[in-house]
């Protein structure tokens, strides 16, 4: 059966608000704070506002999220790469990460190796556009098991052949070069596990450009765990998207600029 991915936050942004607040008074500064502002928001905020230092007389009567979302809509999100989260995917396939990967600016990675981790137990990813066609399924899992087959092959006779490989390669290099031979036959629906930290500006593109895409359910249902917790962590800073669900009841992210276009 297919499965769904899994995201779980490890770090979310803080603001020691306290310090900044010493800071204002050190320069006789007064900021009229939006209460219930998250921390990402808040921090959006004051980086925002040291730009112009829009502090007591000069601060507009615009509440924190009116404040992001003028930002937002005037283009100036450099202030939102100062908030980052990091998060672990799980149950995402290779085909996935070597999508998501692409994504440099304003992302770290941190994925499982497979020179390094065992793959004989590897676990695979089934793409729900199978789940419902007769054969298809069965059709899928008679290749990942023969590649699961392989692998256990190839990583048991090179290991009995330990000797054809370079006299100078120790004992770990050998291992990487056994498991980098082995896993060449493992397919891009094998599991991946992976840690993820991004910006909200980062986060803020990939949701735009990834979670829309009809054909890529695996990208969108991502996108969709992704937009439904940063919804929730930083609302302000995520204000223009909105998530729906295709006629198969599959999720797509959708930005304001996709709605207005629609309507229009």
């Amino acid at each position: 059966m297919p499965t769904s991915p899994k995201i779980f936050v490890l770090a979310r942004p803080a603001f020691d608000a306290a310090t900044f607040l010493k800071f204002l008074n050190a320069e006789h500064h007064e900021w009229r704070r939006t209460p219930g502002a998250r921390a990402a928001e808040e921090l959006v905020e004051a980086a925002g506002r040291i730009c112009y230092l829009s502090f007591g007389q000069n601060q507009s009567p615009r509440t924190n999220e009116q404040f992001i979302r003028n930002l937002v809509r005037m283009g100036h999100e450099s202030v939102l790469e100062h908030v980052s989260w990091t998060f672990l995917m799980l149950g995402v396939s290779r085909a996935f990460s070597h999508q998501l990967v692409r994504h440099r600016v304003g992302f770290s990675f941190s994925q499982l190796s497979q020179q390094y981790h065992d793959e004989r137990d590897a676990t695979f990813v089934m793409p729900p556009e199978l789940d419902g066609i007769a054969g298809a399924p069965e059709a899928w899992e008679s290749a990942v098991d023969a590649t699961k087959k392989a692998y256990r092959t190839l990583d048991t006779l090179l290991r009995e052949h330990e000797e054809s490989f370079p006299e100078d390669l120790d004992k770990k290099e050998t291992n990487r070069a056994i498991r980098s031979a082995a896993r060449s036959v493992l397919p891009n629906a094998t599991e991946t596990k992976i840690v993820v930290t991004a910006n909200a500006r980062a986060l803020r593109y990939f949701l735009k450009i990834r979670g829309g895409i009809p054909g890529d359910r695996e990208m969108r249902e991502v996108a969709a765990a992704l937009l439904s917790i940063l919804s929730s962590e930083a609302p302000a800073l995520f204000f223009d998207f909105r998530l729906k669900r295709l006629s198969d009841g599959s999720p797509q992210v959708q930005h304001e600029t996709d709605l207005q276009s629609v309507l229009v």
